[in-house]
């Protein structure tokens, strides 16, 4: 392997290694590249084995294409490289060494529906009341006293009020049933590495010894337990590199810290510092407006981006009347792509800083036949037939898992109702048994008839199945198990569209089981489910699929679009409100607004609306983000639009103006089967079927490529061809 294909300052980080390395590198420097060809430097030069390097990322998408890098450029297959989030390297690391804290290896990891599930019931042991404090705060207020490296007793300590000092009973009772259904919450798969590196000093030197060479990809995102992590195994051989870039350090909210990456040489004394300052993903003039933006933060590295694209385009600048506009002017502006450069919809990705924005540009793309995809909605191993299956799976690994055995004791429904899951409760803190125990002798608890056949009935299936785990390939156990509850054949009996794609849903589920044994052929079913428990909504994004992107700024880290649609860029929307009094929050803010730019290859559009109708407010007057304002005018172009929208003010009962708005069609046409039609995006196609007459007209439109597309004719502006 030979480092030809890197400019200067990338050869040099990648050769440096007698030292900790710290590589600043800007948006689109090449930091991946960099880390893979670092990794293959190592090994090639035999320098470090393989397995005693350590490569920290932050998804698992991110670490898959390392991996997949890594072994082209050494032109091997089979390379025992650990590459993996932190999430899945600590989780790894406590399948071999939580049994000292009391855990067995085959732990569960409860995602945020389990967590919330478990405080619920925590709160009704505790009788405190939902109306006192609502669960999920509880959850999120736990979250941060432990980012903090807090337990429950340092947390009751800064305790100020009795609310604080209620939540810290709560997360005390709450730790203590997770080690109980011998579960792991997500903060907790950080923790508990720290914990066994300072109550068994053993432990620490095992991974510091096994771990010779530590790499970190997104340094900046790191929170408090990640550091300590990271530098309790590499101080002890001064053998690390970290990559990253302070101006898009966007996470503080959860806990990262971007002291972590600009206090790096304090950590590590002695440290050799790169800064990758070309740029091959965007052009001059985004670069150039995204730099004159961040610049306006006080906490940075200084650092001067470098365009190997050319100048480009100014950033495109649509000014609206509302949110109804403002995604007509998208769709105007996308329209216009298509046509004059010749786009794909895969090119195009829309952003925004908070999903609720969402609705009315779904609406538009609707309304003109564009395929789109949502990242970050509903993941799909949260829907609730998914997470039915899942919960069975984690019970079959775990039957000490109450939260996943609540969940399915009756589903399909079999008859047990939550009085009789009470009287199984109150047998087995009576007993001082498992609640999966008691489940097996009905007759203690005076539970007869139906509900004990059932209950017998469900104990023995989970029985059967936790003891086929080991003699069973993961796919034909979980299909097995499907079959044998009749959860698909509950399905099949509602026989509703809706049911429909939840039998689609279990069966991919399914899939994704078979697929994951073949990937990894020794695997257990347990590492299905881990694998499963740290996915994140990006590791779906399916690039290949031609759609039009939709997704908030934060879920576009890290990945790149030739043209970017940047909306709702109003003060109080885009930096939100409760950032603009803040100096540390708001510079976050700014370098959101930074990464959200810098996705783009080619071109962006800003669009701000001067009116939007807010949750909990019949409408929000906008002024242009000071964002916006923070470019200079030489990078940007007004664009204008023909709005499709009329407004008329309207009186209210008591007296306040309201307005109306109306859709309106300038030129209609009504259509025939066979005529030749032309669309703006589409191109010509041919009427296949239509219905209706009139602005209500619907048309089956057959399109080149054999594309087919259902049209409201009042919104899709097709035109006769002859």
């Amino acid at each position: 392997m030979k480092n030809q294909k890197l400019n200067k300052v990338q050869k040099k980080a990648v050769e440096a290694v007698d030292n900790p390395v710290l590589i600043f590198a800007g948006a689109g420097s090449g930091k991946t590249r960099v880390l893979t060809h670092k990794i293959a430097h190592l090994i090639e030069k035999g320098l470090f084995k393989p397995e005693e390097i350590l490569a920290v990322t932050f998804t698992n998408k991110a670490a898959e294409e390392m991996f997949k890098r890594v072994q082209s450029l050494l032109k091997k297959k089979n390379v025992s490289l650990n590459i993996g989030t932190f999430h899945s390297i600590c989780s790894r690391l406590l399948r071999q060494e939580i049994h000292r804290l009391g855990f067995s290896k085959d732990f569960v990891i409860y995602d945020v529906q389990d967590q919330t599930a478990l405080i619920r019931l925590v709160m009704d042991e505790l009788n405190i009341a939902r109306s006192y404090v609502d669960p999920k705060s509880v959850r999120n207020t736990i979250s941060f006293y432990k980012n903090k490296l807090m337990d429950a007793e340092d947390a009751k300590r800064s305790a100020r009020t009795v609310l604080d000092k209620t939540i810290c009973d709560i997360f005390k009772k709450y730790q203590s049933a997770l080690k109980k259904n011998n579960a792991l919450d997500f903060d907790d798969l950080l923790l508990f590495p720290l914990v066994l590196f300072e109550k068994f000093p053993d432990v620490l030197k095992k991974y510091q010894e096994k771990w010779k060479y530590v790499l970190v990809d997104e340094y900046q995102d790191t929170n408090r337990p990640q550091f300590l992590f990271i530098s309790s195994i590499a101080t002890a051989h001064n053998q690390i590199c970290v990559v990253g870039d302070d101006d898009q350090s966007i996470y503080g909210w959860r806990g990262a810290d971007i002291r972590n990456i600009l206090d790096f040489e304090k950590t590590f004394p002695g440290c050799e510092i790169y800064k990758l300052e070309q740029n091959y993903r965007s052009t001059q003039q985004i670069l150039n407006a995204a730099s004159a933006v961040v610049k306006n933060n006080e906490v940075r590295a200084l650092k001067e981006l470098k365009a190997m694209n050319g100048a480009g385009d100014k950033l495109g600048l649509l000014e609206t009347n509302d949110e109804m506009e403002e995604a007509d002017a998208l769709i105007s502006v996308l329209e216009k792509e298509i046509k004059m450069n010749k786009r794909t919809f895969s090119d195009f990705a829309v952003l925004y800083r908070t999903n609720a924005q969402s609705r009315a540009l779904e609406d538009s793309l609707r309304r003109n036949g564009i395929p789109y995809k949502i990242i970050g909605g509903i993941r799909f191993y949260e829907r609730k037939e998914v997470k039915d299956l899942l919960a069975y799976l984690q019970l079959l690994v775990n039957k000490q898992d109450t939260i996943s055995l609540r969940r399915v004791i009756n589903f399909p429904p079999r008859g047990i109702g939550l009085k009789t899951v009470d009287k199984c409760v109150q047998e087995a803190k009576k007993c001082k048994k498992e609640l999966f125990d008691v489940l097996g002798d009905p007759s203690k608890m005076n539970i007869r008839g139906k509900q004990a056949d059932e209950l017998n009935t469900f104990y023995e299936i989970i029985s059967k199945y936790n003891d086929l785990l080991d003699k069973l390939n993961a796919g034909e156990l979980v299909r097995t198990l499907v079959d044998e509850t009749g959860m698909l054949k509950h399905y099949k009996k509602q026989d509703t569209p809706e049911d429909l794609e939840r039998i689609n849903n279990i069966n991919e589920v399914l899939n994704s089981v078979d697929e994951f044994m073949a990937r990894n052929p020794n695997a257990m079913l347990t590492d299905f489910l881990e694998e499963v428990s740290l996915l994140t909504g990006i590791d779906h994004w399916n690039d290949q699929e031609n759609r039009v992107t939709l997704m908030t700024v934060h879920s576009a880290k890290g990945l790149e679009f030739p043209v970017v649609f940047l909306t709702g860029m109003e003060d109080g929307l885009f930096p939100l409100y409760n950032c603009l009094h803040d100096k540390q929050e708001l510079e976050e803010e700014r370098r959101l607004f930074y990464v959200g730019l810098t996705r783009a290859k080619q071109n962006v559009f800003l669009l701000y609306a001067n009116n939007r109708r807010r949750a909990g407010a019949e409408q929000f007057y906008g002024l242009v983000s000071r964002f916006v304002r923070e470019i200079p005018e030489d990078h940007l172009e007004n664009i204008n639009f023909s709005s499709a929208l009329t407004r008329k003010v309207i009186g209210s009962k008591r007296g306040y103006a309201k307005m109306e708005v109306k859709r309106t069609v300038t030129v209609f046409d009504d259509f025939r089967v066979g005529d030749l039609v032309e669309h703006a995006i589409f191109g010509v196609g041919k009427i296949m079927a239509l219905s209706g007459s009139g602005e209500n007209q619907r048309v089956g439109v057959v399109f080149k490529d054999g594309l087919k597309k259902k049209l409201i004719v009042k919104f899709a502006k097709l035109k006769k061809v002859s």
